[in-house]
């Protein structure tokens, strides 16, 4: 074995016996936690104890193991990529695959010794647990009466309120339940209080109980007295009860007389077993049909009849007898019904009953095949992962095993309870999440032998970019000059080298195009400041506001599409939940689904557009957390008011629209104009969701007055519900609206806005009228 396999083989065995070790540890104190039922108050020996949970330690393999080999992996692939050790690997050409050599040959043979041990060892001991368990619960009952439930001991079942005394003696609140012969409970005796007494090495149990009432049920054959319930009640001031304990105290505890479950058994004694209850299976049916056929009486209809020829008779049947025989065939004939439905109920329990039993040995076979594979396949799972996320220790890897293992461990538990009653094969759901593991396996390792990030939803995200026409923004960076006739051009001629430096510079957040900072370098360069002294001294580009652009572009792009998937999230699953619910569940459901599925994919665009903008607010020098809260809070709920609002504070924060304070008076009506264009970009926004919002309502309404009168009682429910989301929408949308023209006309102090009040009451009404009123005023007043 070479240094480097012999290292990572090393390391991996420390980690997996500490982790095992540790697990072992919390899962046997979980098991006395679980049992300590059946050994509290028994007065049990310590031997006894520790017997039952040195059985109970192999049954845990199955959960243990695999969780070890997640976890350990994680572990230690993790720290290896931490800590640069794969990194010092792949310089020297030794690839992951080549790494995992020899851990792989350690986890298949681990695989194939696990099988062993489910085979052998582990049937062995639930065999040894179960018959422990089933002796030690009939150990010293009298010491087991716990307060608060009903203990059963013999004959009795026997509740007390609280216990009292030295040795728990006094009782208080007694309630006694007598079982007769059958099992039955027909006597019941209620007492304030009572007393325990019994001397040493004696097998009877003194029970002494004080004011009480003594209530026993009477038996009767007559069905109008049994309406009236009969008992017998008398009242006692002491009553004393004696339980003979020489029989339940007679238990060999090492006694083994149960052998029969499924999980006691190997797999040649699972397939026999199988087998057989297959066959009883066949046999039950063959004999439950015989039955059942039996019963028509159609083999022996003919036995008792000899007519004399042959005749077709087309009328009613029971015209044939007179009422009296007719009113026997009817009863005779309800009768036989009933009692076959009754016979048909109890045989389908049973049938249950038998499924559920054969289902269990079908399962309890394949989970020793699934434990051996699952060992591998998690190896395979863990490696990987923990080179991709390159965190060792305890920390993060022990959060993603604990969620992986969750996740592989309640889809088995799922799945093998569906399977019970033959709602799943039993095979495919023992078999269920191991084959889930088992392609994310593959990827995994095909992940990190490529070096590639773990989630790579960029390929998603952009081809549903080009899907809705989302174009990618970037920096222009271009050879174009300004006009030297221009004013534009005059007007920086003007300029000292210091305000030049700064357009060069600060171009952008002046809303200036690239042929401002041109024109500036060949001003700036025929007054002897070449483009090289520029970039030495840090002023030829702003490279701090260009980075905030570009995560600013990207963002824009991430949230609109997240904006256009929300809507479109938002239109089906809306109408899906409404029409499922009344009287179209297939196409209800399907457009439902159809919905969350791209609900799915709006929220890893809408993750994507967080991270830009986290991202740009730390360029930016801003804190996060705020974000993040409006993010949860106004981002998944009220998503299309939210991107409208987040576009703009991140425009506001860049300045992109806004030019610092200069001399030149031409700079400030080039900012004014600019200014005006996006408060009436905003304005045109809003005014036009609120428009197709009105409109969408407005049809909704005519729909539900129009089938109101109809039977198409789901159809009028939909269009009601509808209409009131969309009612909803408009009335924030024409609020905005308003607010965004109202501030419009707020820039510019010298434009009327008066009727602005008036006419935002009339557009919840008609406001495709006020639409139009103020589309034009504003054509007519910013036309130039």
């Amino acid at each position: 074995m070479k240094i480097l396999d012999r290292y990572i083989l090393t390391t991996y065995l420390k980690t997996f016996l500490s982790v095992f070790i540790i697990l072992m540890f919390i899962f046997v104190l979980q098991a006395i936690w679980l049992y300590i039922g059946d050994l509290a108050g028994k007065d049990l020996d310590t031997f006894i104890i520790l017997k039952l949970l040195l059985y109970i330690t192999p049954t845990l393999i199955p959960l243990i193991l695999p969780l070890t080999i997640l976890l350990v992996s994680i572990m230690v692939f993790g720290q290896f990529a931490e800590n640069y050790e794969f990194a010092a690997m792949k310089s020297t050409g030794i690839s992951l695959q080549r790494a995992m050599r020899s851990l792989s040959i350690f986890i298949v043979l681990l695989g194939v010794t696990t099988f062993i041990f489910s085979n052998n060892v582990i049937p062995w001991a639930n065999y040894r647990v179960y018959n422990l368990r089933k002796n030690i619960a009939q150990v010293k009952p009298a010491l087991a009466i716990t307060k608060g439930q009903f203990n059963d001991i013999g004959n009795y079942n026997i509740k007390v309120q609280d216990k009292s005394g030295d040795n728990d003696q006094f009782l208080t609140n007694v309630v006694i339940h007598k079982k007769n012969k059958n099992g039955k409970n027909k006597t019941v005796i209620v007492s304030e209080s009572g007393e325990l007494r019994s001397s040493e090495g004696s097998n009877i149990l003194q029970l002494v109980l004080y004011n009480g009432n003594y209530y026993e049920e009477i038996f009767t054959r007559n069905p109008r007295q049994s309406q009236k319930r009969p008992h017998a009640k008398s009242y006692f001031e002491e009553y004393t009860i004696n339980v003979d304990l020489e029989g339940l105290n007679d238990v060999d505890i090492n006694d083994k007389s149960y052998e029969s479950r499924y999980n006691m058994l190997d797999v040649a004694e699972l397939n026999h077993t199988i087998d057989s209850l297959y066959d009883k299976r066949d046999e039950t049916r063959k004999n439950f049909a015989n039955a059942l056929y039996n019963r028509t009486s159609i083999p022996t209809l003919n036995n008792n009849m000899s007519p004399k020829k042959d005749s077709i008779f087309s009328g009613d049947i029971l015209s044939l007898f007179s009422d009296k025989t007719k009113n026997q065939i009817l009863n005779l004939s309800k009768n036989t019904i009933n009692s076959t439905k009754q016979i048909i109920d109890t045989n389908k329990q049973n049938f249950l009953i038998n499924t559920k039993w054969r289902n269990k040995h079908v399962q309890s076979l394949h989970e020793k095949y699934v434990l051996g594979l699952a060992c591998i396949i998690l190896f395979f799972v863990g490696a990987p992962l923990g080179a991709l996320i390159r965190k060792g220790g305890i920390g993060l890897p022990l959060v993603v095993a604990i969620l992986l293992f969750l996740t592989y461990h309640f889809i088995g538990i799922f799945a093998r309870n569906s399977s019970l009653d033959d709602s799943l094969n039993p095979v495919l759901a023992t078999w269920l999440s191991t084959a889930i593991m088992f392609p994310l396996s593959i990827y995994l390792t095909n992940r990190a032998t490529k070096d590639r990030p773990l989630f790579e939803s960029e390929g998603i995200l952009e081809q549903l970019k080009k899907l809705f026409g989302i174009k990618r923004k970037t920096l222009t960076y271009n050879t174009a000059l300004l006009d030297t006739g221009s004013e534009a051009y005059t007007t920086l001629s003007a300029l000292d080298d210091k305000k030049l430096i700064d357009v060069v510079k600060h171009y952008r957040q002046y809303d200036y195009g690239i042929e401002y900072k041109n024109s500036s370098l060949e001003i700036l360069n025929s007054r002897g400041i070449t483009e090289q002294e520029l970039k030495f001294g840090g002023n030829l580009t702003d490279h701090s506001y260009e980075e905030s652009l570009r995560l600013k572009y990207s963002y824009e792009e991430n949230s609109k599409l997240a904006f256009v998937l929300y809507l479109i999230a938002l239109v089906l699953t809306l109408p899906g939940a409404i029409l499922r619910n009344n009287g179209y569940p297939v196409i209800g459901q399907a457009i439902l689904v159809t919905g969350i599925i791209v609900g799915i994919f709006y929220l890893f665009a809408l993750i994507k557009s967080f991270i830009d903008y986290s991202n740009l607010n730390k360029q930016l020098g801003k804190k996060s957390i705020s974000n993040a809260v409006m993010f949860l809070f106004l981002g998944l709920p009220l998503y299309t008011l939210f991107y409208f609002l987040q576009k703009k504070k991140i425009n506001e924060d860049l300045k992109v629209n806004t030019v610092k304070e200069s001399t030149n008076t031409s700079k400030h009506n080039v900012a004014n104009s600019q200014h005006s264009i996006s408060k009436r970009k905003d304005y045109d926004t809003y005014s036009r969701f609120a428009l197709i919002f009105f409109c969408v309502a407005l049809v909704l309404l005519l729909t539900y007055f129009g089938f109101k009168s109809s039977d198409l009682s789901a159809v009028t429910a939909a269009a009601l519900e509808l209409f009131m989301i969309s009612t909803l929408l408009f009335i924030i949308y024409a609020i905005a609206s308003s607010l965004s023209f109202n501030r419009l006309y707020h820039e510019a102090h010298h434009l009327d806005n008066s009727q602005n009040m008036q006419w935002t009451i009339i557009s919840f009404i008609a406001y495709p009228y006020v639409y139009v009123l103020r589309r034009n005023k504003i054509a007519k007043d910013f036309s130039a």
